[in-house]
């Protein structure tokens, strides 16, 4: 078992060197890998269009995808641990667009961020207070979620349709707040489809010291979160502070997914899929699944976003279409295999 577990480490994370170079290679023009490496190891003795295409744009858009991957991968692990549910993802279970309707509320309500907030070309302090929002957006709808979906005894389910619930709720008012101004309207369908293109170089030092956080809270539940798929009472037996144990979760996944979601507006499915993918090899430890999902959600991402550049070509599809349409028939045949349904 732990041949297998190593060798998915490592084939992740050689797919996702792979995958770094094809994201940097394919677009609406192809550029050869050779050039792609001269871009990035030489520019100064490459062509200065390649340069400017490789690592003025193409760069900053797959850094944001391993960033936002990762971080989405990690807060689906967390969560399903945390609840014990296989159907926990922070899309299905509205922390996504609780995040949402934090950032759209806080551009819509503030006239200093109006402007600053939201699509391409954020600027960072915008978009550094805008992640505060966004975090609080996240907190409030878990908070929401765990509440309606716990009471008589919380259940895969429950908590499956009072996400669902909230998620719609949410969509509701954010749709509702981005009609009351047509600038922040433009603004917000742009965000609201899920883009990993049109970011600043300076998006990335802006959101990455809460990934860092938020990576370094999750990976640090890994043995509560094991003691925990034991039941809460073998983890009371086991010395664990089930208290303080679902907190930093919480915090883990609110700061990860409310960071993500401020930079790539929503993207489902990716947190869902990654874990129970990784969970087949690593079985359900989560010092390995953790990792192991940090890894492969951001290979996920990036075969989204090049099969998004490549079907409608010279034209794009948003990374979060078409990761949908990957993740869509996962969810069902998860469904179908677990008969949650049935319950």
């Amino acid at each position: 078992m732990t041949r297998q577990r190593t060798m998915l480490i490592a084939g992740a994370a050689a797919g996702l060197i792979v995958l770094v170079l094809l994201s940097l290679a394919v677009g609406s023009r192809a550029i050869p890998l050779t050039h792609v490496v001269t871009a990035l190891a030489d520019p100064a003795n490459a062509d200065p269009e390649t340069v400017a295409i490789v690592r003025g744009t193409r760069l900053t858009r797959t850094i944001v995808a391993i960033l936002a991957g990762a971080a989405l991968g990690l807060a689906g692990a967390v969560m399903q641990g945390l609840t014990r549910n296989p159907l926990a993802d922070p899309g299905l279970l509205g922390v996504s667009a609780g995040a949402a309707f934090g950032i759209v509320a806080a551009s819509t309500a503030l006239p200093l961020l109006t402007g600053t907030a939201l699509g391409p070309g954020t600027t960072a302090p915008g978009l550094l207070t805008t992640v505060w929002f966004a975090f609080g957006g996240a907190a409030l709808a878990a908070v929401v979620v765990y509440l309606l979906g716990s009471r008589g005894g919380a259940s895969p389910v429950k908590l499956a349709l009072a996400g669902v619930a909230v998620t719609y709720l949410l969509d509701s008012l954010t749709s509702g707040l981005a009609l009351t101004n047509p600038e922040a309207l433009d603004r917000y369908r742009y965000w609201s489809a899920g883009s990993l293109s049109g970011h600043s170089p300076e998006i990335i030092l802006t959101v990455l010291p809460f990934l860092a956080a938020g990576t370094v809270l999750a990976l640090g539940t890994a043995p509560a979160l094991n003691s925990l798929a034991l039941g809460d009472d073998v983890a009371r037996t086991l010395g664990r502070r089930l208290g303080t144990t679902r907190v930093r979760a919480a915090v883990a996944v609110t700061i990860l997914t409310g960071a993500a979601v401020a930079v790539t507006g929503p993207i489902v499915f990716v947190g869902l899929a990654v874990p129970h993918l990784v969970r087949m090899v690593t079985g359900p430890d989560h010092r390995w699944l953790l990792p192991g999902a940090a890894l492969l959600a951001p290979c996920l991402l990036l075969v989204a976003d090049i099969l998004g550049r490549v079907v409608a070509r010279p034209q794009e599809i948003d990374v979060s279409l078409v990761a949908a349409l990957l993740g869509a028939p996962f969810f069902i045949a998860l469904v179908r295999r677990r008969r949650v349904a049935e319950l």
